[in-house]
Order: C-alpha cells, then structure tokens, then sequence
C-alpha cells in the first residue's frame, strides 16, 4: 500500500493534517466508530479536562487498530467532534502530539457540536485505516 499527501496549501501542516490522502494499493479498509473517553466497562473519564479525554478517545482507538492488526500509521481520516471547539483549539498544543507522535498524519475534520452520548463526554475521534 502507498500513501500519498496532498496539500495544495500547507496551513495544515501545522496540525499535522493532511487535506488529502490518495491510497492505492491498499487491500484492507477499517472503518472505527467514534472512539471516546470511556473507561473499558463504559464509565465516562475526566469530566472538563478535554486533553485527557481527547489522550484516553485516541488510547481506545488505538486499542481498536490493534486488533484489526494496525497502527496509527494506517490512519487516512481522523474526524474530530468536540462539544468545546474554542478549548479544543486552545489545547492543540497539547493535542497535536498525541497522535502526531504515533505516526498519525491524516485528513481530518473538526466538529463542533451541541452534546455527545454523555454529557460529560467532550471529545469523540472516528477514524478511517487502509493497510
């Protein structure tokens, strides 16, 4: 499988997003329901504290991968939705890394959006892998 960016402008760099992925090549396709902060038994974690939960939404995902037999790596779409956009922004700094730092440079979408599942749940991360 290969994988190839396409960013006709590099804004998203900074975010390390892509605006486009072409695969070819690729013979699996995994497509995660929206991962988020919620303990294995199903308990919502780290009410208010956005970072920790968008870290423990991106550990599930991962768990996810895993068993599919992938990594972060094969990620092509990451859609983000967050029930706090402007907090999610101010913690890019902190957010970035996380997947970054596994390998993840995908396209993405960021939504804002009114409530998720459980009210105390503040970020949801669905994902889209080829291998």
């Amino acid at each position: 499988m290969e994988k190839r960016e396409i960013n006709p402008t590099e804004w998203l760099l900074a975010f390390n997003l892509n605006q486009g992925i072409e695969v070819t090549g690729g013979q699996r396709v995994l497509y995660l329901s929206g991962q988020t902060a919620n303990a294995a038994d199903g308990t919502a974690m780290h009410a208010g504290d956005l970072v920790a939960q968008f870290r423990l939404a991106w550990s599930n995902l991962k768990d996810s991968l895993a068993v599919a037999g992938m990594d972060p790596s094969n990620i092509v779409r990451l859609n983000m939705y967050t029930t706090d956009v402007d907090g999610f922004m101010a913690a890019a700094g902190d957010i970035v890394p996380i997947f970054a730092g596994d390998g993840c440079k995908p396209v993405s979408t960021l939504l804002g959006v009114t409530r998720l599942f459980e009210p105390e749940i503040m970020v949801e991360l669905e994902a889209t892998a080829v291998a």
